[in-house]
């Protein structure tokens, strides 16, 4: 992307920082929250398992696109002046370093602690007792042997194809009663139809204990090669290139072609070898030819491979007192009343904050819908549902009840391709008419339009929000939304669907900003007002909250900005390339993440405009595929009571002083020094908040009055 004139003397690498290296910074914020002793044990068990799976899914797209460009000879360097090749060696050594401490706290932090709790980990069979060792190798022969394929390598048997991200034991073997000393290999796949793992029974009822499904097979292979003797047995696993890369022009069909790519994925290049530390040379050296990787691409691994595990250990029954209590979502105010949602909502628009208000009033809006003679039609993008999603489920039962029912499938959303392919085959089969995105383009926007007739003609019924219609991660993201029926507003949603079904772009916009038409030139002009505010004396300030930040013109936009003395906060939880602290440049600039027990996924923006105060939110990060190659939809919150609460998040946001950690200017984030300080955690506060203003404004005459739950000073380094 070339960068406008006014901006180039920002555009120096040494000016940013890399994407990718930003990016693991963040999953070291992430395994920060698992060694923190402060944290609930079980809790630290989750953030330990989000930094395996993390980490997976970087490797499988983010370094996978870096090999592929070295493969292709690509060698432009990124906006830090990295070339990919450069970019690889500095990433390898990074995840290295981090997967070292992740294991160290896995073993000398968390495994003793959950001993002492009363749950014992068995990283090896080897340490089981004679009546557990019997235990597992019964239900070895009765639960595990029946599924189990083991596969052998020589002359007549070509080197198995082993599936991305599986888990699996490699084994040298050999014939009993040779003595010629010449061994062959073999690999079990671990099913992932079976648990991970499995509770051994204990004497005292107080103590409990797990051992891994690798082990209870490695404990067993020789019953998989009778007449053979197991040298060794260790094991490993891989990660393959998952990106898909289809070409949308040629593509006659693009649901057929998406099909045909996922089953590639496990074909794709090799990216990634984990394989037990220890592991015999002989045996590694097998694997490393077979999936031609080299010594850096292979982490040895000092405990058991992929820790994702640890989610299901954090849901075994029992241990609650080392959780954090299950939040339950708080009604939403201005719905706690017997009118229904179409009157509500023309009362006012009407403001949601997820998880700490219920999502229920998303699913209730479509479903009334569905069931409502005065509806004529729903409209709908899709990006990521859940598996029994009630949404897909209302909008056939809308179709069925003869309601003009259009859905945008997005079948690009990545790792949900089959599940979105399954949905849309569903409504079609109902009677939706379906659209499976566009060409060269990700349908990201979050937006549901509903058409109903009433007494005094047309009105159009909207929901916008920053987060996707699913909702089981909406019990798990923060998320921001509004149900509106503005005249300007359901004038654009009707535009926004036309558009992505028939090509028809309107001749001019109301209040939506759309990627990828104009929304980058609206947020420039809006940086470049606030700048102007600042030459001239006034005050000016720019509050941003997001997922990541990587766009150079926007990154420059803000440097050019806080040059002219316009203060820029931004809450940003990924990636963020932007320096702070160069001089001259970004001292007026602060930049925080937030990790949390709930992932923050909102994108709200805030411009002071000379006192007018202007308050948007959307589906878009400030990152060239969301202003430029995807369909985005930024909103503005165009009444009062709205704009508060928008605002009313940030300012909680920026005082967080316990689960923000600040960028400094060496690229480190440091967490807070609390001496002095009040220990504020914005989502502990937020859940307060929802939950008392529920029961405050249950039988309140007016519902729609936004009650904070107490007040809260900025700290002015904010």
């Amino acid at each position: 992307m070339k960068m406008k004139a006014e901006y180039e003397e920002y555009a120096k690498p040494e000016y940013y920082w890399n994407r990718e290296l930003s990016w693991i910074r963040f999953d070291e914020r992430i395994l920060h929250e698992a060694k923190d002793s402060t944290i609930p044990l079980f809790e630290r068990l989750k953030f330990e398992s989000i930094t395996s799976s993390n980490l997976d899914e970087f490797f499988m797209v983010r370094v996978a696109s870096l090999k592929d460009q070295m493969h292709s000879d690509y060698n432009k360097p990124d906006i830090a002046g990295m070339t990919p090749g450069e970019q690889i060696d500095a990433i390898l050594d990074a995840t290295h370093a981090m997967v070292k401490d992740q294991y160290d706290n896995y073993n000398n932090e968390l495994v003793p602690k959950l001993r002492e709790v009363g749950l014992h980990v068995f990283n090896s069979h080897e340490e089981l007792t004679p009546e557990q060792a019997s235990y597992i190798d019964d239900y070895f022969n009765e639960n595990v042997y029946p599924v189990l394929t083991p596969m052998a390598m020589d002359s007549s048997r070509p080197f198995p194809l082993i599936r991305n991200k599986t888990l699996n034991i490699g084994a040298l073997i050999r014939k009993k009663g040779s003595d010629d000393g010449r061994t062959l290999f073999a690999t079990v796949q671990v099913p992932s139809v079976l648990p991970r793992f499995i509770e051994l029974p204990e004497k005292d009822a107080s103590e409990r204990a797990i051992i891994l499904m690798d082990e209870i097979i490695e404990r067993n292979i020789s019953r998989l090669f009778l007449g053979y003797e197991v040298v060794c047995a260790h094991p490993y696993r891989i990660m393959r290139n998952a990106e898909l890369g289809i070409d949308e022009d040629e593509a006659a069909d693009l649901l057929v072609e998406i099909q045909k790519s996922l089953r590639k994925r496990q074909w794709g290049e090799v990216i990634r070898l984990e394989v037990e530390e220890g592991i015999e040379a002989e045996l590694l050296q097998i694997l490393k030819e077979e999936f031609q990787v080299r010594e850096p691409d292979i982490f040895y691994i000092p405990g058991p491979i992929d820790l994702t595990f640890l989610m299901k250990v954090y849901g075994i029954e029992g241990f609650d007192q080392y959780k954090v209590p299950k939040y339950t979502p708080a009604d939403v105010p201005a719905l706690q009343n017997d009118d229904d949602i179409f009157t509500n909502i023309r009362k006012g628009d009407i403001f949601l904050h997820h998880p700490y208000m219920s999502f229920q009033p998303v699913v209730d809006f479509v479903k009334q819908a569905a069931s409502d003679p005065n509806v004529l039609a729903i409209k709908q993008t899709l990006y990521r549902v859940s598996g029994h999603s009630p949404i897909i489920a209302a909008l056939a039962q809308a179709a069925e009840n003869g309601k003009q029912v259009t859905a945008l499938v997005e079948l690009k959303a990545r790792f949900d391709e089959e599940n979105n392919i399954v949905w849309a085959q569903k409504l079609e089969k109902a009677g939706c008419h379906v659209i499976y995105g566009l060409v060269g383009l990700k349908t990201h926007s979050k937006i549901t339009l509903i058409v109903r007739k009433e007494e005094d003609g047309i009105r159009r019924y909207v929901h916008l929000g920053t987060g996707n219609y699913n909702d089981s991660t909406a019990k798990l993201y923060t998320d921001c939304g509004i149900l509106t029926c503005d005249e300007n507003i359901g004038e654009d949603a009707t535009a926004v669907f036309n558009m992505i079904s028939g090509y028809s772009e309107p001749d001019r916009w109301n209040d939506l900003i759309v990627a990828p038409i104009w929304m980058r030139d609206r947020f420039l002009h809006l940086i470049r007002m606030e700048e102007k505010h600042a030459r001239e004396g006034q005050q000016a300030r720019i509050v941003a909250k997001m997922n990541s930040l990587c766009d150079p013109e926007i990154i420059a936009a803000l440097y050019k900005a806080s040059a002219a003395g316009v203060r820029i906060d931004l809450i940003v939880r990924g990636i963020c390339c932007l320096k702070v602290g160069i001089p001259g440049i970004s001292e007026n600039i602060t930049v925080r993440s937030i990790v949390g027990n709930f992932l923050e996924h909102a994108r709200i923006f805030y411009f002071y405009n000379n006192g007018s105060e202007d308050v948007y939110m959307g589906s878009a990060d400030w990152m060239p595929r969301n202003l430029d190659k995807r369909v985005e939809i930024v909103f503005p919150l165009l009444q009062p009571e709205t704009k508060k609460q928008a605002m009313h998040i940030l300012e909680i946001q920026l005082a967080d002083t316990v689960k923000a950690s600040i960028l400094q200017p060496d690229g480190t984030y440091k967490k807070q020094d609390l001496e002095g300080k009040e220990r504020i955690i914005a989502q502990d506060y937020f859940c307060r908040e929802a939950t008392e203003m529920a029961k405050q404004q249950k039988n309140s005459g007016d519902s729609r009055v936004f009650i904070p739950a107490e007040p809260v000073t900025v700290p002015e380094e904010a």
